[in-house]
């Protein structure tokens, strides 16, 4: 089984370059139970496609459960 979430991997801190700290950011759940690692990645590629990942790179991924 896998889960897919969001999360973002940089937050804002103006002692670093550009402004970002590199920050693995707390996960957000889109969808669990899903039984195949090929679904999981097929949502993770349809919702990188339709969001704006931000200044802050919030991305979908996914994990085994």
């Amino acid at each position: 089984m896998y889960r897919v979430f969001t999360r973002t991997w940089w937050r804002n801190n103006k002692d670093y370059p550009n402004g970002l700290e590199p920050c693995a950011g707390r996960k957000t759940t889109i969808r669990k139970g899903i039984k195949t690692e090929e679904e999981a990645r097929s949502i993770c590629k349809v919702y990188n496609a339709c969001h704006d990942p931000g200044r802050l790179s919030r991305k979908a991924e996914y994990e085994e459960t």
